[in-house]
């Protein structure tokens, strides 16, 4: 059994790249967005003010708890998030040892812009998603600093790539 903690800037193939996983494998997906828009949703809907960064926080929560709910019952799990904090590795590592599975991290790495923002554009978007990596800055920020465990093999897959190219790599890697 294993967990795979995902990273890499939004638009970069996470998504894409988790569910081939799954198509392949028995995994479940927990995918920050889905988390994070339904929470986004409720409080648009009840017209109730919160902080973004709150938002952000319970949406966290709500995603560390259906991943170790997930560990403790026996089933593989992925985790679909940017991983942009060191929190995010340590909840990840932590978790992976205490049920005993394989951590796994995969980074989906494209350097660039241009084309992270059609994928952005292109792709039918959740309200938490962002709309375009707006600034050169920020985008080289993100892309720079992923936070990657220290003493984890880790996998970096160049996602502007086809998807067929790549895959089996990431296959054998989760699975050795």
């Amino acid at each position: 059994m294993f967990f795979v903690q995902m990273s890499g800037h939004p638009g970069s193939g996470k998504s894409t790249l988790a569910r081939q996983i799954a198509a392949r494998v028995d995994v479940v997906i927990i995918d920050h967005d889905i988390v994070k828009s339904a929470l986004l949703h409720t409080i648009e809907e009840e017209k109730a003010p919160m902080d973004g960064n709150l938002a952000a926080k319970i949406s966290y929560n709500i995603d560390w708890s259906l991943i170790e709910f997930h560990l403790s019952q026996g089933q593989a799990v992925i985790f679909d998030s940017p991983c942009l904090y060191e929190v995010m590795v340590e909840k990840g590592t932590e978790l992976a040892k205490k049920y005993n599975v394989t951590y796994k991290y995969v980074e989906c790495y494209l350097d660039d812009r241009n084309e992270i923002n059609t994928r952005l554009k292109n792709r039918e978007r959740m309200i938490s998603q962002i709309k375009e990596a707006e600034s050169e800055e920020a985008f080289t920020y993100t892309i720079n600093n992923s936070k990657k465990p220290s003493d984890y093999k880790c996998l970096i897959v160049d996602t502007s790539q086809p998807l067929d190219s790549y895959i089996q790599n990431v296959m054998n890697y989760i699975e050795e």
